[in-house]
């Protein structure tokens, strides 16, 4: 049992993946865990070995043994929440987004600064080992200035309902809960260039389709076929200050014919697609190369993910390493996300100076 303690806010189906990673690491002692939902906290304590539960984070921040907190609320908490375990002297890790506006955003980024503790924003691709290859042959130059990338994740039903689909509590639906991954490792892979301007449409037009049988899909614990107050699609066009563009479209629910991820990068030199497989399109000897990389499956997948990002975070609490994710970034993707809403809205381009 390691001595680093951590504490975690959130029992939900999210937590679980942070829980099993900190549980995998020496280093960690998982010391608290909290939720308004006292069953539920008790739950993953019991399956975790979590010796206490709280139902009011404020009570378990008041312990000076906790030196770090995970974040796995809602998206309209988590500012409120980061802001306050700062304050108490503790580092955070926050699940995506950040927060749902960009005062918010602001305000967090201003109290780590005040608290000179850490916060790691949750993006979890950024940890994932096609990133990282990825990013090796990006940095070595190999695949020259990237200056256009796309980005699809299009559901064609599976809308989570619950939270998920209360705007409420959520910010938004497919742009701010799928969206914000893959524009974000997008937006990392192009080296994070500045935003100038985007233009970006929201539709509502399927609701939550509940109707549809004989197909499973992900429903939250609160799930209400009722209640969906939140966008079916969203698309945009975001431009940067280097000349660059990415392009992304996410639904819930699409008459489409089947479900799409799916991330490309094109640069002077090359190309890649980081899903749904890892690929490099490469020019040589007049010839064009598609080029494979031969990686272990089982270092892939979501939890192997979730794997690097808690210990990358506690290496980063004890000053072993910089976080791939810093709360600056919290911030530029919050301007995005906020900014296609907005365009919709407006029914024109945002700019920024």
């Amino acid at each position: 049992m390691g001595t680093y303690k951590v504490a975690v806010v959130g029992a939900g189906s999210i937590s679980k993946f942070h829980l099993g990673a900190y549980q995998n690491n020496p280093e960690v002692q998982l010391a608290a865990i909290c939720d308004l939902n006292e069953q539920r906290a008790c739950q993953q304590a019991k399956r975790f070995g979590i010796p206490d539960v709280y139902t009011d984070y404020k009570e378990m921040f008041k312990r000076p043994d906790i030196d770090a907190v995970s974040i796995c609320t809602w998206n309209n908490t988590h500012a409120e929440i980061s802001i306050a375990t700062l304050e108490a002297g503790k580092h955070v890790l926050c699940e995506k987004p950040l927060c749902t506006t960009v005062e918010e955003a602001l305000r967090v980024e201003n109290a780590v600064k005040s608290s000179g503790k850490l916060l790691q924003v949750g993006f979890v691709r950024r940890y994932g080992t096609n990133t990282g290859i990825l990013k090796q042959f990006i940095d070595a130059g190999d695949l020259g200035e990237i200056y256009y990338a796309k980005a699809s994740c299009l559901r064609r039903i599976g809308n989570p309902g619950g939270w998920f689909s209360d705007v409420d509590r959520s910010g938004g639906g497919p742009l701010i809960d799928l969206g914000v991954h893959v524009i974000d490792i997008c937006w990392y892979l192009m080296g994070r260039p500045k935003v100038v301007s985007v233009s970006g449409n929201t539709y509502k037009k399927l609701g939550n389709r509940a109707n549809v049988k004989h197909l499973f899909f992900y429903k939250a614990a609160d799930y209400d076929a009722e209640h969906n107050t939140v966008e079916d699609l969203a698309n945009a066009l975001i431009r940067f200050e280097n000349g660059a563009s990415l392009y992304v479209d996410v639904s819930f629910t699409l008459h489409a014919k089947k479900d799409e991820m799916s991330l490309k990068l094109f640069g002077e030199k090359g190309g890649a697609e980081i899903e749904p497989e890892l690929s490099i399109v490469a020019e040589k000897y007049d010839t064009i190369l598609n080029v494979t990389p031969q990686v272990d499956n089982t270092s892939l997948d979501f939890n192997g993910a979730f794997q690097n990002e808690i210990n990358h975070f506690i290496d980063a609490c004890q000053g072993k390493k910089e976080t791939l994710s810093p709360v600056e970034d919290g911030v530029e993707l919050m301007k995005m996300l906020c900014a296609v809403y907005e365009s919709s809205e407006k029914g024109t381009e945002i700019r920024f100076e």
